[in-house]
């Protein structure tokens, strides 16, 4: 039986899918930071060795999954949780005037802690691995309306403490953006309906047992690598979860 190889892969994928590959692991590499301009398409045709067609293709995807951007007359750029469309992209609740709201945060706490088994094969960790848990509330136009449990491997996020994170006062994203040269540049959610627990109750102002929406989610950076397990307990009276299906 023939078995084919990483190698033989690469090679069956159309070229730009390869320079699409060779540009993410620059990313992955430092080559370029957030908000830094990559060199120009001519410049990277010649790096790689393939046309510009090829490159703009590869560029066009990375464009379109929101990791790089393009500024007219002035270049492309790496993606940041500074630009205006990236700083509410991952908070998908909405009013029923369909404006998102700037969230407040009320940190709870930030402890280190251990990774269950559970977060641990989310992020793929050892169980028992070291992590940092934060819980938060997050308020919207004065009312408390999502409560989040976020862990984070320590690993990756040496330092990061309450105090550091009450300092900062921005959102998380871009803190991890800045503090530690990690951006998140997708997520995969799970969705459902569930009734507030005693503390869930409490965060949110709600009667013990009200219908809240449980959003849990692993947050991930460049090469599909999972850095944040979080779980969103929300409010949803006069809010709703809004997201587009392309």
């Amino acid at each position: 039986m023939n078995t084919v190889t990483a190698s033989q892969v690469l090679l069956y994928q159309p070229l730009y899918e390869q320079i699409k590959r060779m540009l993410t692991q620059s990313l992955i590499d430092g080559e370029w930071k957030a908000g830094e301009m990559i060199p120009s398409e001519m410049e990277l045709a010649g790096r790689f060795q393939v046309s510009q067609g090829t490159v703009r293709k590869a560029i066009d995807e990375l464009v379109s999954e929101n990791i790089l951007m393009r500024r007219q007359g002035k270049g492309t750029y790496v993606m940041t949780h500074n630009e205006e469309m990236m700083k509410l992209r991952f908070l998908r609740l909405t009013g029923e005037d369909g404006q998102k709201g700037v969230p407040q945060n009320q940190l709870l706490s930030c402890v280190r802690t251990k990774a269950s088994a559970k977060v641990a094969k989310k992020l793929n960790l050892k169980t028992g691995a070291a992590v940092i848990e934060i819980k938060r509330v997050l308020v919207i136009g004065g009312r408390p309306l999502i409560l989040d449990h976020i862990i984070v491997p320590s690993s990756e996020f040496s330092g990061l403490s309450a105090k550091q994170i009450d300092d900062y006062k921005g959102a998380l994203y871009r803190m991890y953006e800045q503090e530690y040269g990690i951006r998140m540049i997708g997520a995969h959610e799970e969705i459902k309906a569930v009734a507030a627990e005693a503390e869930t109750a409490e965060a949110l102002d709600l009667a013990e047992g009200a219908p809240v929406l449980q959003i849990e989610r692993v947050a991930y950076t460049y090469g599909d690598r999972p850095l944040e397990w979080r779980l969103g307990l929300c409010h949803t009276d006069q809010y709703h979860y809004h997201n587009e299906l392309e």
